[in-house]
């Protein structure tokens, strides 16, 4: 099992640094543990020659896809704070929950 990046697929996150600074907030598309770095969408965008091909319905052409940001370069976004580190505390039932450094709300659905 990988290690664990407290920043998981489908969450809110801003970009805090590097070409796309100031973006966001956008959804978490993907996430590479193994790497530090996440796919978001219209983050760190990127063209990608692509040659045709009938038989998967891929019609070719220069297509624009999001590229990898280093886990460093984004914040998770609090819905009554915005950008924000966060902190991991135990619940009752022994389960770890997310929890925003600012505010103290949980960030964990």
């Amino acid at each position: 099992m990988g290690k664990a990046l407290g920043i998981r697929k489908n969450d809110q996150v801003q970009v805090i640094a590097g070409r796309d600074k100031g973006k966001g907030p956008f959804r978490v598309l993907e996430v590479e543990p193994d790497k530090d770095r996440l796919y978001v969408e219209h983050v760190n965008m990127i063209k990608r020659h692509t040659r045709p091909n009938p038989a998967k319905q891929i019609r070719g052409g220069i297509l624009e896809k999001e590229g990898p940001i280093h886990i460093s370069n984004v914040a998770l976004v609090c819905s009554d704070c915005g950008p924000t580190r966060f902190q991991r505390r135990e619940k009752e039932g022994g389960q770890k929950v997310r929890v925003c450094a600012k505010c103290g709300k949980t960030l964990d659905a």
